[in-house]
């Protein structure tokens, strides 16, 4: 697969852990085989969804490894990589580079002292280059964030950068990056701008992103994979639909253990996700009855949230 096939649905693993913050690569693999039913475009695993800041290299290398293999080649895998230094990230992105994966989603470092723009650059052309593998910029570390000027430097100068995954709930940085990519050079690239703007999905796929990689799409994937098609058909009316019941969802979800959330919305659904990894506390009863309302509200206006609740 080329960078070109990284388009549409592509949703972001939550990683199971069992009680004793162990991997459970079997729930794992049966969270890969729902997303391949639920006809998403590609998949992500190890980003911050799926908890990859707690990750050791030797997890991150076993979850990829398990989602290739149950995918089977059918859409694009991406590897996460949260990393403090070039060295930890390059380290990381060897372990899985023969794994048949897409592309790596990297992030600034997420640490205190952020580098400078040559710097920055620097990195992500160093992982790049060290892995042989395509880079997508997760811009989302707000004491590291790359403006569009500097992400459109990076996707013109660093040859194996191939692509931004624009979050931080900032959609203007996404508008202004799409028009500052708009060129003969960069088209040719195959550069991807993949929208992590959970509550503007419509407009980003309007925009013209080529893409989403949020946390949204993991919690009901047969929702989203909707909304990009009726985008792409131009059924604003349905669209507009789908907008309003995943912002309904995305406001209950959206909170620091957001992905202790997503799996406390995987489980109301009857997919057994596991728990967090400590420290990250479980969704509280609080946000688990508002997840579960969110989620009752969308099937019954949308259709697509999952069948019976637990």
């Amino acid at each position: 697969m080329t960078n070109h096939d990284i388009a549409g649905i592509v949703p972001p693993m939550i990683t199971p852990f069992d009680a004793e913050g162990n991997v459970d690569e079997r729930l794992h693999r049966a969270e890969v085989r729902h997303m391949l039913a639920a006809k998403v475009h590609g998949l992500a695993v190890c980003g911050s969804t799926g908890e990859g800041h707690a990750l050791t290299t030797d997890e991150t290398l076993r979850i990829t490894a398990s989602t290739t293999e149950e995918v089977k080649g059918q859409i694009p895998v991406i590897t996460g990589i949260i990393c403090n230094s070039t060295q930890a990230a390059i380290e990381r992105g060897r372990a899985v580079a023969d794994l048949g994966v897409a592309a790596l989603q990297v992030t600034p470092v997420h640490y205190l002292f952020r580098p400078d723009d040559d710097a920055m650059s620097r990195h992500f052309d160093r992982i790049a280059q060290a892995t042989g593998l395509p880079v997508i910029i997760y811009n989302v570390v707000p004491w590291s964030y790359l403006s569009p000027k500097l992400l459109a430097r990076i996707l013109r100068k660093v040859n194996g950068v191939i692509g931004v995954k624009q979050s931080a709930s900032d959609l203007k940085a996404l508008a202004d990056l799409l028009l500052l990519i708009d060129s003969q050079e960069l088209r040719q690239k195959g550069v991807r701008i993949l929208s992590a703007v959970d509550a503007f999905l419509y407009p980003s796929f309007s925009l013209g992103a080529h893409g989403a990689v949020a946390a949204i799409l993991t919690a009901v994937p047969e929702c989203c994979v909707e909304l990009w098609n009726a985008v792409q058909e131009e059924d604003h009316q349905r669209a507009k639909q789908l907008h309003e019941n995943l912002l309904g969802l995305w406001n209950a979800i959206d909170h620091p253990n957001l992905p202790a959330n997503v799996k406390t919305a995987l489980r109301l659904q009857g997919r057994d996700a596991g728990f967090p990894r400590a420290p990250m506390p479980p969704s509280s009863p609080e946000q688990e009855e508002a997840i579960r309302q969110a989620l009752a509200r969308g099937r019954r206006a949308a259709g697509c949230m999952g069948g019976e609740l637990r």
